[in-house]
Formats: structure tokens, sequence, C-alpha cells
């Protein structure tokens, strides 16, 4: 490969890091073509990006891409191939699934939310995680919860009690 063509593959990299929201770095390596076809299959269903990379060129895409860590360099050894993921925790849940049937992909670490998860133990809390628009949605719900409680009181015999009392005192007023 061609130092051209290995500035092309950097910046490539560099641009897939800033489009997507998340990746994860996993190792494939003792997958069989079957197995890694049907991997391939599962990420392009769950719109995750799989891509093998040489580890030395995908730390010089982190540098461009400002997303340079000590912790995501120092994994960075052996076979890697890593799935770029605008859902948080969509790869984790895929890995969880295909190891069912098979031990590999091994989580290598993964950037998700702006955070740094090293090893592959860390693989439950990232599916634990929420992602923003579940956070969000949480908040929205916890906000209108009060709200649904006193309008389903209004309308119900409680809010009858009051529009009776509101019509009485309208009443006397008068």
């Amino acid at each position: 490969m061609t130092r051209e063509e290995k500035n092309v593959l950097i910046e490539s990299l560099a641009e897939k890091l800033n489009d997507y929201a998340g990746f994860y770095l996993t190792d494939i390596s003792t997958l069989n073509a079957e197995k890694t076809a049907a991997l391939r299959r599962k990420c392009f269903e769950q719109e995750i990006s799989l891509v093998v990379i040489k580890n030395t060129l995908f730390a010089k895409a982190l540098e461009k891409a400002g997303k340079s860590d000590d912790e995501l360099t120092g994994v960075l050894s052996g076979s890697s191939a890593v799935m770029f993921t605008n859902v948080s925790k969509a790869p984790a849940l895929l890995i969880k699934e295909f190891r069912k049937s098979s031990d590999r992909p091994v989580l290598k670490a993964a950037y998700v939310e702006e955070s740094v998860y090293v090893g592959d133990n860390q693989l439950e809390a990232l599916i634990n995680i929420k992602s923003r628009n579940e956070l969000i949605a949480d908040v929205v719900a916890l906000l209108q919860s009060p709200a649904k409680n006193v309008i389903s009181a209004l309308q119900g015999s409680a809010g009858q009690k009051i529009a009776g009392l509101v019509k009485t005192l309208e009443s006397r007023t008068a």
C-alpha cells in the first residue's frame, strides 16, 4: 500500500469517526468466512458499519479526528475490526447475541457517548447504557406524570366537585 493510499484510508476513517456517534473496537480474528459473513449481515441490518482495520492507520485516524486516547490506542494490537454506530448500545447487543453461537467478537474497547470503555468485561455496562434520546424520553415522562395526574383528577369525580364549587362561587359573586 502506497503512502497516498494510506493517507486516503486515514482520511476516510477520520470522516467515519466524525460522522458516527460512537464506535466499538473488536477482535473477530478466529471467525471463519461463514460466521464473518453472518456478522456483517447482522451489522448491515442494524445500520452498523463493520470495517477491518490496520491498527497503526486507525491510531492515526483517531488523532486526525481528535478522538485519540491512550486507552483506545493501548488496545490496538492484533487483529482489529471497528463497528461504527449511531445507536450507542446496538453493537453491544449484537455482540452479545452473536456470542450465543460463537466465542467472537471480543470487545477490546468502545467510544460511546464521549466515554471510553476498555475490555470485554464492559459489555454489560454498554448494553445497559441509555442513549441520549432514551434519557430525554425518561425526563419528559417524569415531567408529564404530575400533569397527567392533575388532568385525570379534574376529569374524574374530583373534577366534577371542583367544577361545582367554581359555579357556586361564581353565582355568589354575581
